[in-house]
């Protein structure tokens, strides 16, 4: 069992050995880490979540209740990981056939967004500060800070970092409302200006 005095567990969180977590991570209610994961500082854990073996999450990942992160999802830093959202981990499942040595790597990038109940197919990953909405079934390959929403999930814009729609005037650029940064999008590909 790790060593709790880092990070806080409720009694009825159940943790695997070879666990490495993070201090200040809190994992509430019912849920389940299982073996040899990876959860770094500050994250939260919300109540009946299931962490499958050698799953990675950055630091201050916020994984909403019911959500289940399957062997194979690697999750950067700062993802939020909405109420009841999904990962699958096999393309192709069937009951009485074993694919266990065939799970497909996710990744999600640091600040992505995933909604509630969106469910993400394995083998795609998600791109930085990208946001997924709710209920979005996402099928390919999202981009970095691109809003996809709907089943199959299609891309119809673009986010800033703070969580807001970007409105591009003619020459490509687009201001955040809230924190003022500004972005660029050139040749499909939406840059922050530093």
């Amino acid at each position: 069992m790790p060593d709790t005095k880092k990070y806080f567990a409720h009694p009825s969180a159940i943790i695997d050995d070879g666990c490495e977590i993070g201090e200040g991570t809190k994992i509430w209610h019912f849920s389940h880490i299982m073996p040899n994961c990876k959860i770094g500082a500050q994250c939260n854990i919300g109540q009946n979540v299931v962490i499958s073996p050698d799953v990675v999450l950055g630091k201050n990942v916020k994984v909403q209740n019911n959500v289940s992160i399957y062997t194979g999802v690697i999750c950067e830093d700062d993802v939020f990981l909405g109420p009841s959202m999904v990962f699958t981990n096999v393309t192709n499942p069937r009951s009485a056939v074993n694919r266990k040595n065939q799970y497909a790597r996710t990744v999600v990038k640091k600040g992505a967004s995933i909604g509630a109940n969106a469910t993400i197919v394995c083998g795609h990953d998600i791109g930085e500060f990208a946001f997924i909405g709710a209920g979005a079934v996402v099928t390919k390959n999202v981009p970095a800070y691109a809003l996809v929403i709907g089943n199959p999930a299609k891309q119809t814009g673009w986010m800033s970092e703070y969580g807001h729609k970007l409105n591009f005037n003619k020459e490509g650029e687009a201001t955040c409302p809230e924190s003022g940064e500004k972005y660029l999008l050139r040749q499909g590909t939406v840059k922050k200006v530093s």
